[in-house]
């Protein structure tokens, strides 16, 4: 995929979808989608589970042309879930982790050095950001709160509905497509890192906070729902038998999350973390094993027994450090 082409689609989405039947969610609402797919359109992951109160204010995002912020503990499926409605609206979707290494520059573009007719010339090569503008793209910035304060200046042009994006080193203002989309991902809420938990995030100035329209919190799913996702990953753990051993591996999980939420440890079980243990159960037939090859070795040493005592109240049994 290159940016130095246009995308073919209809100046505004053509096709009209309920929600109730595409995303398996309790809604009336219907939202409008492109037809035609791109390349630019991620693919469907049909074993997904939508939440419900972070489907509707995305979809208001998409339906309504709303800048929308999703905040939540790491792994809750955040991006991944602006990123599954995009594919299911065929709406095409970019992806941009504003980590503390991305600057003004790399957005926005820079001169390069380009061969035409035989001869070297400098020619301005545009960023990601002014060609998601002017393309029917939903833009989602990842880790939205650990960008440098010189990009976020440059975000905060276009967190208008209307706001144009200037280019002054091109003298040149480009106004947004009319299905552009813009949306955040975050892990606090604009406060810096306030519990210890996210260092290298930064403190969001209350002029910017406010642009966005909407702010939808994404927890974590139930033990039922979560269920459901992990046995669609490993179809293999289906049996009853084996179905309690998955509830227990989510158990385990929600407490190193609660765990996490308060202080206790400073790493959590995220969903992903729970299917590729479930993975590595079905390939080493030990819950034991497979725990400490996809957690238990990650964690702090101190912190080990915290962890230790989660796996005993859920599996009662003890884990043979030595083995």
């Amino acid at each position: 995929m290159t940016i130095n082409k246009s995308i073919e689609l209809p100046t505004k989405p053509n096709e009209k979808l309920e929600v109730s039947d595409i995303f398996k969610i309790d809604s009336k609402m219907s939202v409008k989608g492109f037809k035609e797919k791109t390349e630019w359109v991620p693919e469907i992951d049909e074993g997904y589970i939508f939440d419900k109160e972070t489907t509707l204010s995305i979809l208001a995002g998409f339906n309504h042309n709303r800048r929308v912020m999703v905040q939540g503990f790491h792994g809750t499926g955040k991006s991944t879930h602006i990123e599954q409605i995009a594919a299911r609206l065929n709406w095409p979707c970019v992806r941009i982790n504003l980590d503390s290494h991305i600057s003004r520059i790399d957005l926005l573009g820079k001169d390069a050095i380009k061969l035409k007719d035989g001869k070297q010339i400098t020619e301005f090569q545009e960023g990601l950001l002014p060609w998601s503008i002017q393309n029917p793209v939903a833009l989602v910035f990842d880790e939205y709160d650990a960008g440098r304060p010189d990009v976020m200046f440059v975000i905060q042009r276009i967190l208008e509905v209307e706001g144009k994006l200037t280019l002054l080193d091109q003298n040149k203002v480009i106004e947004p497509h009319p299905s552009f989309r813009l949306f955040a991902t975050t892990n606090t809420v604009g406060l810096g890192d306030v519990t210890g938990l996210y260092h290298g995030t930064q403190q969001i100035n209350q002029g910017q906070m406010d642009r966005w329209h909407i702010l939808s919190t994404l927890n974590y799913l139930d033990v039922n729902q979560e269920l459901k996702v992990v046995l669609s990953k490993v179809g293999e753990l289906k049996s009853t038998k084996n179905q309690e051993i998955v509830k227990n591996m989510i158990k385990l999980a929600n407490l190193t999350r609660n765990g996490f939420a308060n202080g206790d440890i400073s790493i959590l079980m995220s969903p992903r973390t729970v299917i590729s243990w479930a993975q590595n159960f079905k390939i080493f037939k030990d819950i034991s094993d497979s725990f400490k090859l996809t957690f238990l070795n990650k964690c702090d040493d101190l912190e080990k027994p915290i962890i230790n005592e989660y796996f005993q109240r859920c599996f009662d049994i003890d884990i043979n450090e030595n083995s």
